[in-house]
């Protein structure tokens, strides 16, 4: 087993091998390299390191990785990517390949660290002498089985009833909703365009991390956003209240799921309204209806209403893997005498924000 270490900004050059190890291994749409590529342009700075493992002439594991600080090593995160950056064939003992590549990297760093998993990818690792793992969130999904009438029976009747009364409103109100997907690649600037200005006139302009065409979030999605859809495999959903453009969800597919990446929605409407929830009952039916896909991923942390759309929830982790298992005994000491604070664990990236809509019901 020999590790190679190469800058980031060779990526390209090795895509073909990540994209084989992707499909060969997890394969998810948000490790294939039409999204990693953009967030390397976009969001690294130039320490970025692209590690393959080679064994008995084949790729084996690879990884994006970046030092965060003396001594500690982790994957490459940015808050846009909800997986760690790291990929390994089944069958590989991951604690193996993880202390073959700290001893790999230069300066003898004394920790590695692999940043959100999923557990339903990956799972969860027992903790050993030199690997621990430590939560991260919990994430939600839709499963695609059965008929929609099944899944719809089966929510809440206060949701059921809320969107059944919203859409009486409107219909009262003589206005029509309806909703577009987008798919086609000359489609998708004008719909990160779009989504900007509907996240740019709620608090997300506030806090300056609004989409916007010409910032590093909005030159992200609308390249990714393109090169998912050249593969048939991006869909913008809108959601309009007549000619009025109310809500949108940017998506990406493949692996048998359909990820919805950011919800954004008209902040201005009536609160007897929410665009998105209409959104995604219409998403909701035609998924069951078409069964093309067999989940429906949020990826992010649950909140109330998610659990109003689901009862599927599973964990997300972080692993560390330390250089010496008395390491490793030094740290749980550290951390137990600093009520639970640990230097040498990763750190925990932000989630990606979504909105979220005021409870209606």
């Amino acid at each position: 087993m020999s590790w190679t270490l190469l800058p980031a900004s060779e990526f390209a050059a090795h895509a073909a091998r990540w994209h084989a190890l992707n499909q060969a291994s997890v394969n998810s749409p948000l490790l294939e390299p039409a999204f990693v590529q953009p967030l390397l342009t976009e969001f690294g700075d130039g320490g970025e390191w692209l590690a393959a493992c080679e064994r008995d002439g084949r790729t084996v594991a690879m990884a994006l990785l970046k030092k965060t600080q003396q001594g500690a090593w982790q994957t490459f995160q940015p808050s846009q990517q909800p997986l760690g950056m790291w990929l390994h064939l089944p069958g590989q003992a991951l604690p193996e390949l993880m202390d073959s590549l700290l001893r790999a990297l230069p300066g003898m760093p004394l920790v590695l660290g692999l940043t959100q998993f999923d557990s339903w990818l990956h799972p969860r690792p027992a903790d050993g002498g030199q690997l621990r793992t430590a939560d991260y969130i919990s994430t939600a999904r839709i499963t695609i089985a059965g008929t929609f009438d099944e899944y719809w029976a089966a929510r809440g009747k206060n949701l059921r009833a809320n969107l059944k009364k919203q859409r009486a409103r409107l219909a009262k109100e003589g206005i029509v909703a309806r909703m577009d997907v987008l798919r086609a690649p000359a489609d998708m600037a004008q719909a990160v365009a779009d989504y900007g200005v509907l996240e740019s006139a709620g608090w997300k302009a506030e806090l300056g991390t609004a989409i916007h065409p010409d910032n590093a979030q909005g030159r992200f999605y609308r390249s990714m956003l393109e090169n998912f859809a050249q593969r048939g495999e991006a869909s913008v959903y809108r959601y309009w209240f007549d000619d009025r453009l109310v809500a949108m969800n940017l998506c990406i597919e493949g692996g048998g799921a359909k990820i919805v990446l950011k919800t954004t929605y008209d902040e201005s409407l009536s609160s007897h309204y929410s665009p998105a929830f209409l959104m995604r009952e219409d998403t909701c039916h035609q998924l069951f209806e078409d069964r093309l896909f067999e989940r429906l991923e949020f990826y992010g942390k649950v909140m109330e209403w998610h659990l109003r759309w689901t009862d599927e929830v599973r964990s997300m982790y972080h692993i560390t893997h330390y250089r010496w298992p008395a390491l490793k005994s030094l740290h749980t000491l550290v951390k137990n005498l600093k009520g639970g604070r640990a230097p040498a664990q990763p750190a925990a990236q932000p989630v990606p924000a979504r909105h979220t809509e005021p409870s209606t019901e």
